[in-house]
């Protein structure tokens, strides 16, 4: 099965004061196979979001890229 990537950037959102989980959560119910990838840019570093992608399987990684500008990469595994 061929891998899925999803990226997403919530940094205008979050500035317009737009909540962002429900758009993530309908990008990352899309990778539902091992090795899927969700990529997500945010302002902050969205700690919150780390404990509600394990418990659906992801891992992650992330990186500060600049100031208010996180990347962070989410495995889904098996």
């Amino acid at each position: 099965m061929e891998q899925r990537i999803i990226e997403l950037d919530v940094r205008e959102d979050i500035k317009n004061k737009l909540e962002p989980f429900q758009k993530i959560m309908e990008a990352v119910k899309e990778l539902n196979n091992d090795g899927d990838v969700f990529i997500l840019h945010a302002p902050f570093k969205p700690m919150p979001l780390f404990t509600v992608l394990k418990a659906k399987g992801f891992t992650h990684e992330e990186e500060e890229l600049e100031k208010k500008h996180w990347k962070v990469v989410f495995t889904k595994k098996s």
